[in-house]
């Protein structure tokens, strides 16, 4: 899972990945931020898991004590090795300039391995794609989970479970425009209580079957899957739905800093996941009936309601941070040039990384809802839960591969000695995730694979039009030298053309001469370049180079985490010496309007999806944040 800053506490200070520095308050913060914004998905899990788990050994039957401590074993060692070794040991290192998650390390192997970027973009997409399947599942199983506790106090609440379910949701998804600062400083305390109720009423169980700390033996798992067969495969499937969320550790690493998240995994959060499933084990051990749902059975009768309560609260603060997380990714993968532009809504003054996604956040919305209404159930839902996550965590680790390969210059052999055992564990988690495609598996897949097809369309379109406009278009360099010769008449202020091809005359600037026969006393060549890392630095922001005495070129580079501000960019040309007046400056675009040619590099069906793609793009003037007062645009037509 990919979050955002909206739901952080101090981004600033661990916006390099470094705490060290900091004081003790700070590292607290940070470490009680991370535990409510890094740690909510996973840490719902054991509303479901264990019961599914549970179910899946049992096949039908009462579950035998073998098998519980299996699942228990199995479930341990899962947190272990997947969370702790994999994610907080390993891939907390692998930072790009101190971000994390699939499309910076994405981005970052890119850049190590450039003769296999086509590949490692495309292990990109799927990534990205698969985690839209994450982001729509998440909330609709949590809430659902968490709802389905009152059934326990009176089963006349049942038929009640889907609209509160659906009523919560909305409210969610309806609450996203108005921002999350004010509520999000509570996410942390909730969280860490949360964490501390659910550990405290493992602890309480397992005193009554204290037997079942045997199961941190792995031998017990191992014990499991030799005995139990097909039935021990199709079981981790469930056992997978533990460790959902561990992506959000490595994704988070640039808003919180390593020392923080593994500090809260080591001494709170994995602490309390432990003593939570041994002590649902416990309770199923003691009473086999209790496996329909050990979590809230776990519980005496008069902490029921009150756990439901808390129970929802916690879900819906790990269905945040998923949306906040498609927010970051989308505004990601738009910088990255895998999507269209989408609009993006500051919901603070303060903190750019408050964003709002209007479009993302209604989409999300459908596909939550159309879940809820066709599952009904979380037992049901969480048979479609798991690929998604489990194909990222594939992904990751091939492109860790990369990264330990390439940038930490270990050797290949090493690189693939300290991989390839969790490659194979991932592996091992998807295929047997797969089985259950049939059951609601499904449901990820399609999502992901219409993600997957947009981006892929979008990329591959937009390179066939840039090699396309590039042989209509005439060289910068001669124009410039021509102009200069003879120039037309000049009128007074200064025009700004943007450009995705710097070397190419802009189509605004060919136009413009072609049909008013004028140029501006001050001619400036705009390019905006996204940079392979996450931020980058204001120093490094603007590059100018003067082309002529009226001419000049400027380049101003965002980094994948940032939405791009022309004004403000621009404020720092003037610092570097470019002198001009924004308000008696005029800013040239050109609006391409698309139609499918005959022969184009793509069928005609995704000539026809790239260009509804286009229309579907956030005007620039908005998206580049430019006063749109000062746009002129100009309209081409051009074949793809």
């Amino acid at each position: 899972m990919i979050t955002d800053a909206a739901t952080r506490a101090p981004e600033t200070a661990a916006a390099n990945g470094h705490v060290d520095a900091h004081s003790t308050a700070g590292f607290v913060a940070l470490t009680l931020g991370s535990i409510g914004v890094v740690y909510g998905d996973i840490g719902t899990s054991p509303l479901y898991a264990l019961r599914e788990a549970i179910a899946a050994a049992s096949h039908g039957g009462p579950p035998s004590t073998l098998a519980v401590m299996g699942v228990m074993s199995l479930i341990l060692w899962a947190l272990i090795i997947v969370v702790t070794l994999k994610y907080v040991v390993i891939l907390l290192r692998a930072d790009n300039h101190g971000e994390g998650g699939t499309l910076a390390l994405m981005a970052l192997a890119q850049r190590a391995a450039t003769k296999a970027a086509a590949t490692i973009v495309l292990l990109g997409i799927i990534s990205g794609a698969l985690f839209y399947g994450d982001a729509v599942i998440t909330p609709a199983l949590s809430v659902l989970s968490a709802i389905e506790g009152i059934k326990l106090v009176t089963s006349s609440l049942d038929p009640y479970v889907v609209p509160v379910t659906v009523v919560i949701l909305v409210a969610l998804f309806a609450a996203q425009s108005r921002g999350t600062a004010r509520v999000a400083a509570f996410f942390g305390p909730v969280m860490l209580v949360w964490f501390v109720v659910i550990g405290i009423g493992g602890l309480v169980a397992i005193a009554k079957r204290p037997e079942v700390l045997f199961a941190l033996n792995p031998l017990y798992a191992v014990s499991f899957m030799l005995h139990h067969g097909w039935i021990g495969f199709v079981t981790l499937g469930a056992v997978f739905l533990a460790v959902t969320g561990a992506e959000a550790l490595y994704a988070d690493l640039g808003h919180f800093g390593k020392r923080p998240i593994q500090t809260a995994w080591l001494f709170i959060v994995l602490p309390s996941l432990a003593a939570n499933y041994l002590g649902q084990g416990a309770i199923v051990l003691v009473h086999p009936k209790a496996a329909q749902n050990p979590f809230f059975l776990m519980f005496p009768d008069w902490a029921l309601l009150p756990m439901v309560a808390l129970a929802t609260v916690a879900t819906v603060i790990a269905s945040q941070a998923v949306i906040t997380g498609a927010y970051s990714l989308t505004r990601q993968a738009i910088q990255l040039g895998l999507l269209p532009r989408f609009e993006i809504r500051h919901t603070s003054e303060s903190q750019s990384g408050q964003i709002f996604m209007p479009r993302v956040n209604t989409l999300l919305l459908v596909f939550v809802l159309l879940l809820v209404l066709m599952f009904k159930s979380s037992s049901a839902l969480a048979s479609a839960y798991g690929i998604a996550v489990t194909g990222t965590m594939v992904v990751t680790a091939m492109m860790a591969f990369v990264v330990v390969w390439r940038v930490w210059r270990w050797s290949v052999l090493a690189a693939a000695a300290l991989i390839a055992p969790f490659l194979f564990i991932d592996l091992t988690f998807l295929t047997a995730n797969l089985l259950k495609v049939f059951e609601g598996g499904w449901v990820p897949l399609v999502l992901g694979g219409m993600v997957m097809l947009l981006m892929y369309t979008w990329r591959r379109g937009n390179r066939l039009l840039f090699e396309k406009s590039r042989k209509l278009e005439f060289p910068l360099a001669d124009l410039v030298t021509m102009l200069e010769k003879k120039p037309p008449q000049r009128v007074p202020g200064t025009a700004v053309f943007l450009t995705s091809d710097p070397a190419s005359a802009p189509t605004a600037l060919m136009h413009s001469l072609k049909h008013y026969k004028v140029l501006h006393e001050k001619n400036v060549i705009l390019t905006i370049e996204s940079a392979p890392t996450p931020r980058v630095d204001p120093t490094e922001r603007v590059r100018l180079e003067q082309l002529s005495p009226t001419f000049s070129k400027v380049t101003l580079r965002f980094g994948f985490m940032e939405t791009p501000n022309v004004p403000k960019a621009l404020a720092i040309a003037r610092k570097l010496g470019w002198q001009f007046d924004i308000m008696s400056t005029s800013f040239f675009l050109s609006r391409r309007a698309l139609k499918p040619a005959a022969h184009s590099g793509m069928p005609r069906w995704q000539d026809h999806l790239f260009i509804a793609l286009s229309r579907t793009a956030n005007d620039a003037t908005d998206y580049f944040q430019i006063p749109s007062g000062r746009v002129v645009e100009v309209g081409t037509q051009i074949t793809v």
